[in-house]
């Protein structure tokens, strides 16, 4: 057995000892929805059979079933070993007169920038509509190893999951407007986390200047599902509320909206995720026309089409940042799950790594062709 290693954040309520919690529900927290807890987990698996996911074929991509792999880093997540970061906040006392050493989050960003200075990359993870902690451990496991796997690429990358308090019932109607109800709330939570991120980098900086902390030089990405995108969504209107600067801050090198379940105009001037170029130098738009959830959300949900359908209604109206990748022809059909998520299968996986490799969009090394059509859009092929 080998033990996997996975940080996290998250704004759900804890099940036993705040310090030793046995897991984390589908409610908020006791200190409300914005209440983030950091910490790390580590679970105990069979390498043999997680090589196995790993090299399984899915056609037509391949190899890798991330999708499995996630299945079964979910059947050990009820046995991990969770470990939060203290907390020594006073109540009734603002975060700005707060000592930094009594943050939880300060402790977590020292420990993955100590990570970070070995060559690894962070890939910041938000999770979709129902799913439940050990899912979310699962697949933000399983995501770590999928990307991982592409040996050539030489590019270390560690998995950060934030997850919220998703129901995990997938009660037809209900579920969806409750998940979402909680979604756009925990984005107030990761804008927060988002500012925290602000302030630490300052902090860094102005520490380097001053010859008493080394930078890693490694970047940090972010790479939200499903639902996660709408979360994301809400937490740039609470960092526009909140920053206090003309300009969002850049945290991210690349962010990857997988499947998002957002409208497809959101990403247009003057919409709600209209200024999400300022926090990234690239945004890559994943989206699948054969994805039935997406389907499913625009016709029963009372959604306008979505951005994981069809990609962007208007791709002339969005920031040259956006790149766009139809991943239809590669996505097998049958299996909402499949459809759903394919981000964890095969080369769709690859292709993520290979952006955060800084590999060209355009590079023959991909398995995609450029659209004569529409700009900044590419096909899987």
């Amino acid at each position: 057995m080998k033990p996997y290693t996975l940080y996290y954040a998250t704004n759900r309520h804890h099940i036993g000892d705040s310090m030793h919690p046995a897991r984390y529900d589908s409610s908020f927290s006791d200190d409300g929805h914005e209440n983030l807890r950091f910490g790390y987990l580590t679970v105990q698996a069979d390498e043999a059979k997680v090589r196995q996911f790993l090299d399984a074929k899915v056609a037509p991509l391949n190899a890798g079933d991330g999708i499995k792999l996630a299945d079964y880093f979910k059947t050990l997540a009820g046995k991990a070993t969770i470990q939060p970061y203290k907390e020594g906040l006073k109540k009734n006392v603002a975060d700005s007169k707060q000592s930094l050493s009594k943050f939880g989050s300060s402790k977590f960003f020292t420990d993955l920038k100590s990570e970070m200075m070995k060559s690894t990359d962070v890939l910041v993870y938000i999770h979709g509509f129902n799913v439940t902690w050990e899912e979310a451990v699962g697949s933000a496991l399983a995501l770590q190893e999928m990307v991982n796997k592409h040996k050539d690429l030489k590019q270390q990358v560690m998995v950060v999951l934030f997850t919220w308090p998703s129901e995990g019932k997938a009660i037809p109607f209900y579920s969806y407007l409750v998940d979402r109800a909680d979604a756009r709330n925990s984005g107030y939570a990761v804008g927060r986390g988002f500012l925290k991120l602000r302030d630490y980098f300052q902090r860094l900086r102005d520490d380097a200047k001053a010859g008493k902390e080394k930078l890693c030089e490694q970047d940090i990405h972010l790479l939200c599902h499903s639902m996660g995108n709408y979360v994301l969504q809400n937490a740039l209107v609470r960092m526009l509320k909140f920053a206090q600067t003309p300009s969002l801050p850049r945290l991210f090198e690349n962010i990857f909206m997988c499947a998002p379940d957002v409208d497809d105009t959101v990403l247009e001037p003057d919409q709600s995720l209209g200024r999400l170029n300022e926090l990234t130098r690239n945004i890559n738009v994943y989206f699948n026309r054969q994805d039935k959830a997406m389907m499913i959300s625009d016709s029963t949900k009372g959604n306008p089409e979505r951005l994981g359908y069809n990609g962007s209604a208007r791709p002339y109206h969005v920031h040259s940042k956006v790149c766009q990748i139809d991943c239809t022809p590669v996505v097998p059909g049958g299996l909402l799950e499949v459809e759903h998520s394919y981000y964890m299968l095969g080369d769709i996986a690859r292709d993520v790594v290979q952006t955060i490799a800084d590999v060209a969009q355009d590079s023959p090394e991909r398995r995609r062709e450029v659209s004569t059509e529409l700009p900044n859009t590419w096909k899987m092929k």
